[in-house]
């Protein structure tokens, strides 16, 4: 079958997201063609005025229309509890599943010198201004249980130490690499629950 260069595009386009083949990214751009136009083009809409108008919350680094997110703003929040999780998905997970009241800090990724993500585009700086603060008691780490992850989380916990804070990281039922918003709420709020001293 011959396809136009502008429908290779396309196809191509939908191949950056995660789990998206060849094969899916196809039948997403064959069916959003012939049969939903008009969803189409209202989610590049969608797309196009989330890309322009979100950005970071200057405190926690998750995703936020305004300086400072809904979560950041909460007075209800718990200011002296403080949970790092490697990006928003994670953030979302979280407080879903366990109805967490503290606040978060989003790292955007895992050090992994070798792609070259260091402290600075994880904003340790920023982490770090926070336990200067002097407000938090303990912080938990919700990070992926990866080789990174392992080195992400023994660099936050040598951070903390000085400022007396207790750091604790999430127990049981989180799987040697396994990434943390692909599991279910159960087992999420278990390992929350069993956190333990790290």
């Amino acid at each position: 079958m011959s396809i136009t260069p502008l429908l290779e595009q396309l196809i191509e386009a939908l191949r950056c997201q995660p789990g998206v083949g060849p094969r899916s990214a196809s039948r997403i751009a064959f069916h959003l063609l012939e049969r939903d136009r008009h969803k189409a083009l209202h989610l590049a809409e969608i797309l196009r005025q989330a890309v322009e108008r979100l950005g970071h919350c200057e405190q926690c680094r998750n995703f936020s229309e305004t300086p400072l997110c809904s979560i950041c703003s909460d007075p209800r929040r718990q200011s002296d509890l403080l949970c790092v999780v490697e990006n928003p998905a994670q953030l979302a997970a979280m407080d879903h599943a366990i109805h967490f009241r503290g606040r978060y800090h989003v790292l955007m990724g895992r050090l992994s010198p070798l792609d070259g993500i260091g402290p600075e585009e994880l904003g340790m700086d920023r982490l770090e201004q926070r336990l200067r603060e002097g407000e938090i008691k303990e912080m938990v780490l919700a990070i992926s249980p990866s080789v990174e992850g392992e080195v992400t989380a023994h660099y936050i916990s040598e951070m903390a130490h000085p400022f007396g804070v207790r750091v604790t990281r999430l127990a049981q039922g989180v799987p040697m690499g396994g990434e943390l918003e692909s599991l279910d709420s159960g087992t999420l709020t278990r390992a929350f629950e069993l956190r333990r001293e790290y």
